[in-house]
């Protein structure tokens, strides 16, 4: 059995080729950043430009009298997205199912019923998302626990301002210790340089990196009782049942990896295969919920069970349907971390991030080259970054690439936009929590940021 060599990559980046599809990465870039002001979804000028990117790679390559090297190169990152898109499909179904279920609901519904002071419930919150977010990602947490502190602020706006920053950064540096807390962590998890249990390293920095911003905005909070209603809203059934299955599955996608050297991907599946039949079993049993319009025909585990309201065809009975919750997946996400492997792969390819790895981590130092990456994570999405050191390889040890996972982890934490968690945020408390009101604790974040890295360096002898 032979095997295929390694393609041998061109440095093309002085090429009218390698010109090109940089600015179009760029251009692409700016329609991103602008998301909110413009209303155009992130996922599509990045495939756009993926697209353009590669045609400009394997137009290259093919100047240069190499027709196969372009092919190879792209088949090995739609691999390398498809092990992360099935992963991330898996895991989200899993937490909109247990929203789905009111899980986080009856969470949020518990915390406010408590009687807490804002002070107790600024701690508890932020606590809460430094504990869920290795868990259920930073994202998922902050929208939680930005739901719960807007509904105990009620019009105290500076309670939710600072509520807000709190959950951000507790969310962006719980998440950074785990695989299942940030796309990032997951990214460097599947690419085998760190594993699973080698992340718990990253604890301590990581809540020294929450704790000392968490500590200096706390003192603006006041120890009074919270104004506004208290509703009560309890789990739906089977909510409970998710949770566990959801840590299962976790616990098998970790065993198939550390014990077999499978691919992560094949328990989080498994899990979701699991999921999907305790879906059919809850379609049974869940209360049925009445649907207006015309019959249609559904999956088949419902079909069978359809019937008529009142004699006539005004409504259908319908049932749980899991595939309803998948529909719910965050496809923008999806599509726009397609579009980001694919762009990155490409200027890979050119030549780009080779140069970029001489430059940071070559005159720089490594050490130096992941603290000022986890920084422009505060500018550009840390997607991207990761993705491009992972590309690059820099010869980096676990600890270093233990750092650097920290840092652009945590890096997006100093500006409002620098992460999914904060600017999902300002969507949620919009005209509250804004980015000028985050940026006036931008000092106290990058002292937790700084004091994290060096905790990291010190535990590590770095």
């Amino acid at each position: 059995m032979t095997t295929t060599p390694a393609p041998v990559l061109m440095d093309l980046t002085t090429s009218p080729y390698g010109y090109l599809a940089l600015l179009i990465f760029l251009l692409a870039y700016v329609f991103v950043v602008m998301e909110e002001k413009l209303g155009l979804r992130k996922s599509k000028p990045v495939i756009v430009a993926s697209g353009c990117i590669w045609i400009l790679v394997g137009l290259a390559y093919q100047q240069q009298g190499d027709s196969h090297t372009a092919g190879i190169q792209l088949r090995h990152y739609i691999l390398d997205y498809a092990e992360l898109f099935l992963f991330l499909l898996a895991a989200m179904t899993f937490v909109n199912l247990m929203e789905e279920r009111r899980v986080f609901v009856a969470l949020r519904t518990w915390l406010v019923s408590r009687g807490y002071s804002l002070r107790t419930i600024y701690w508890v919150t932020g606590g809460l998302t430094f504990i869920i977010s290795p868990i259920a990602d930073n994202l998922s947490t902050a929208l939680l626990m930005g739901a719960v502190v807007l509904a105990v602020g009620d019009h105290n706006y500076r309670f939710i301002s600072v509520g807000c920053i709190n959950v951000v950064v507790a969310a962006n540096a719980g998440g950074a210790f785990s695989p299942f807390g940030d796309i990032t962590t997951l990214m460097v998890w599947q690419k085998g340089v760190v594993e699973f249990t080698e992340f718990f390293r990253l604890l301590l920095p990581s809540l020294i990196n929450w704790l000392i911003p968490a500590l200096l905005m706390s003192l603006t909070v006041e120890r009074i009782q919270p104004a506004g209603e208290r509703r009560h809203q309890r789990m739906k059934k089977g909510g409970l049942t998710v949770v566990i299955l959801f840590l299962l599955t976790i616990v098998l996608s970790v065993t198939v990896h550390s014990q077999l050297h499978l691919p992560p991907v094949l328990g989080m599946m498994t899990g979701l295969g699991v999921l999907k039949i305790y879906g059919y079993y809850l379609s049974f049993h869940d209360p049925i919920f009445r649907e207006q319009g015309h019959i249609t025909h559904h999956h088949a585990e419902n079909t069978a069970r359809h019937s008529l309201l009142h004699g006539d065809h005004t409504g259908v009975i319908r049932r749980f349907d899991i595939f309803k919750v998948v529909e719910r997946e965050s496809w923008d996400t999806l599509m726009f971390f397609y579009g980001i492997v694919l762009c990155v792969g490409g200027l890979a390819s050119l030549g780009y991030l080779t140069g970029l790895s001489t430059l940071l981590y070559g005159n720089l130092g490594i050490n130096l080259a992941n603290g000022l990456i986890g920084l422009l994570s505060s500018l550009v999405d840390n997607i991207p970054i990761m993705f491009a050191v992972l590309t690059m390889d820099p010869g980096m040890t676990l600890q270093q690439w233990l750092l650097a996972t920290l840092a652009v982890g945590t890096g997006g934490s100093l500006l409002s936009i620098g992460s999914a968690a904060g600017v999902a945020l300002m969507g949620q408390a919009k005209g509250t929590y804004t980015f000028f009101s985050h940026l006036k604790w931008s000092w106290a974040i990058l002292s937790g940021y700084i004091a994290s890295l060096i905790c990291h360096l010190w535990l590590n002898g770095i």
